[in-house]
């Protein structure tokens, strides 16, 4: 497998991001939006290459840049590429001309990163939204909401983070979900023993038990964020679904997906997917607590 360096800059002002509209490229990206970077030229500091195409491709000039993260990231239109995706947050020099884009791009925008259309975003810059948001989630004390005011259902936009887990692969399995709102607000969250199975069968019930919260609740524009790569790529068609034990809970989601209007998936780093993983393990040791009860009593 090739491996490649590239760089993204986060650019947040009165928080919104940055973000340039492709005018060239494969079919995977053309006319979608990126945050601002690309490839380390051979030799060049990663610095170096962020301030290059910040000048040359939106004739800004960057005051400072802080590392905020590295990511890998596996090409899709090509598997044998992983690249290694190394993200600043910048902040723009205070006097500035008007944006001139290069011809790599035909548009930019600000936008807030909590209400962006997955759709018009690339892959690479969905993971690492992904990953923005939830460092957000995690440095806030969540306010835990659990209204059953059916006057809260809107159709806006509500994230899901989803997981499963199985202590034995297979073993003793849960499906968990969390609903978070545009204000990074818990909405709903749950799990759900589901007996002896695998970790793939867990994810993708974790999925399944999402959906279904979300239609109880009114929402009709979805978009998960799971840590398991093969569910994202199965859902977004990337891969084909081999294993047959995973056909009808496959089935089961693509149908419940047909009640909404728009639903996206986002791989996110298992460390940035805790609010769901606690919900799989809280169920997992609830079961277990019921069992060791029920063996005591008999």
């Amino acid at each position: 497998m090739k491996q490649r360096l590239s760089v993204r800059a986060i650019i947040n002002e009165d928080g919104k991001a940055l973000l340039l509209r492709r005018n060239n490229g494969r079919d995977s990206i053309l006319g979608k939006y990126e945050l601002p970077g690309g490839k380390l030229a051979y030799g060049e500091q990663p610095e170096d290459a962020l301030r290059r195409y910040l000048h040359d491709d939106a004739g800004l000039h960057v005051q400072s840049a802080q590392l905020f993260d590295a990511v890998t990231y596996i090409d899709y239109d090509d598997r044998a590429i992983q690249y290694g995706v190394i993200v600043y947050l910048v902040t723009l020099a205070p006097q500035r001309h008007q944006m001139k884009l290069s011809g790599n791009y035909s548009k930019y925008k600000w936008h807030t990163m909590l209400n962006v259309q997955q759709s018009e975003l690339t892959d690479l810059t969905q993971l690492l939204l992904g990953i923005i948001q939830q460092e957000q989630l995690t440095d806030i004390t969540l306010a835990k909401i659990k209204s059953n005011d059916e006057k809260n259902a809107t159709s806006d936009t509500v994230t899901i983070f989803s997981d499963g887990g199985s202590r034995g692969n297979p073993g003793p399995s849960a499906g968990g979900f969390v609903i978070i709102n545009n204000r990074q607000e818990v909405i709903a969250e749950g799990g759900e023993y589901i007996g002896i199975t695998t970790n793939s069968q867990a994810e993708y019930q974790g999925v399944r038990l999402g959906l279904e919260e979300a239609e109880k609740l009114g929402y009709k524009k979805i978009d998960f964020k799971v840590d398991s790569m093969m569910v994202v790529n199965q859902m977004k068609g990337y891969y084909k679904i081999k294993n047959r034990e995973l056909w009808p809970i496959h089935e089961r989601i693509l149908t419940l997906m047909k009640k909404f209007d728009r639903v996206t998936f986002t791989h996110v780093p298992r460390q940035f997917n805790q609010l769901a993983d606690g919900m799989v393990n809280k169920t997992l040791d609830a079961h277990k607590r019921e069992k060791s009860i029920e063996a005591s009593n008999s």
